[in-house]
């Protein structure tokens, strides 16, 4: 099959033929219909992660059954089918307790094993992961919920138990800042939507965002949020930086919560955060890793009743050729919204 593949960490990825994936016991071989490239992608390929080279990246898709491994019985072929970005094992308490994304033996396409930039892949657990795709919403728009738009989902209400009314700050109108800026609209909040790019504002504005801050280096973005909100209850980085963190927490109003999205590489041993703000003002500082395929129902619900239209958030489909191409710079991209492969495009 063909795939975008890397054998050294930053080397120029290639797309190339490489053996086909054989379905594990409890796993199944989907054959991609779409599959989202994402800021993820690039802490893969730039070392921020353990990966095993050489490597095929790839964690957002969506696509069709093509094997099935022993021992599955929810699952045949020709299912349509996404995944959360975690994959669980299916057996310990956390994925008992319906928590599959935090699970010690969790697997992660495109990180722990061979991704998505291909005409297939193996997935694990499949009774535990896998997530069926109703007939009314197409691959693109699944391929968005596994991890952009679920993680989105699942920080606003899982995890900062966000409320109507209530100001939210999103840091960057990316594929995750914009799916959380649906989100939040759709939940009834008011959204100050932060980005250096004014393009990527404008789609926050159409999709609801009450006031926009661009982040041109001379705006103290914090101070900007409170002269508009008197300072958020929620905040969310969703680009994962030493900058739009601080910028997301200096927004939030005593008591606030503050969920970070965006991976955050350490600069010098670790991330410097504001912590002072944080103990001073009793903020919450909450991680949020994606979301398990057991609370897809609720989101799927709204996006089949329109409250929430990820394909909205697609701004192009491209091939594998050109994935590859932007894999190394997708970290400076200006693309407002979410990008899509198609490998068989």
């Amino acid at each position: 099959m063909r795939a975008v593949i890397f054998d050294a960490i930053g080397a120029t990825p290639e797309v190339r033929d490489v053996p086909e994936p054989v379905a594990p016991d409890g796993g199944v071989v989907v054959q991609v219909a779409a599959t989202g490239l994402c800021r993820s992608d690039w802490h893969g390929w730039a070392g921020h992660d353990e990966i095993t080279l050489p490597h095929v990246p790839g964690h957002e898709l969506a696509g069709v059954i093509a094997e099935v491994g022993a021992g599955v019985t929810r699952w045949s072929v020709g299912d349509r089918v996404t995944v959360p970005f975690v994959c669980g094992c299916g057996r310990c308490e956390w994925c008992a307790r319906g928590d599959a994304q935090v699970c010690p033996e969790q697997q992660q396409p495109g990180f722990t094993h061979w991704g998505s930039f291909a005409e297939r892949v193996a997935l694990h657990a499949a009774d535990a992961n896998l997530v069926a795709i109703p007939g009314s919403v197409s691959f693109e728009a699944a391929a968005a919920l596994g991890c952009r738009f679920a993680t989105a989902y699942r920080g606003l209400v899982g995890r900062a138990r966000l409320s109507a009314g209530e100001w939210v700050t999103v840091v960057g109108a990316g594929g995750v800042g914009l799916s959380a800026v649906m989100i939040a609209v759709a939940l009834g909040a008011r959204v100050v939507a932060v980005d250096r790019n004014p393009e990527a504002l404008a789609v926050a504005t159409s999709l609801g965002a009450e006031a926009v801050v661009v982040a041109d280096g001379s705006t103290d973005v914090a101070a900007r949020v409170h002269e508009l909100t008197g300072g958020a209850h929620v905040a969310v980085d969703a680009v994962g930086s030493e900058q739009t963190c601080a910028d997301a927490i200096l927004s939030l109003r005593r008591r606030g919560r503050h969920v970070q999205i965006g991976l955050l590489p350490p600069v010098v041993g670790h991330p410097r955060v504001p912590m002072a703000r944080v103990i001073g003002w009793e903020l919450d500082v909450l991680g949020s890793h994606g979301m398990a395929a057991a609370d897809y129902p609720g989101m799927l619900a709204l996006v089949e009743d329109g409250r929430l239209r990820p394909h909205d958030l697609v701004e192009r489909i491209i091939g594998l050729e050109e994935a590859a191409e932007l894999l190394p710079a997708f970290d400076r991209a200006t693309v407002a919204g979410m990008t899509m492969i198609r490998p068989s495009a």
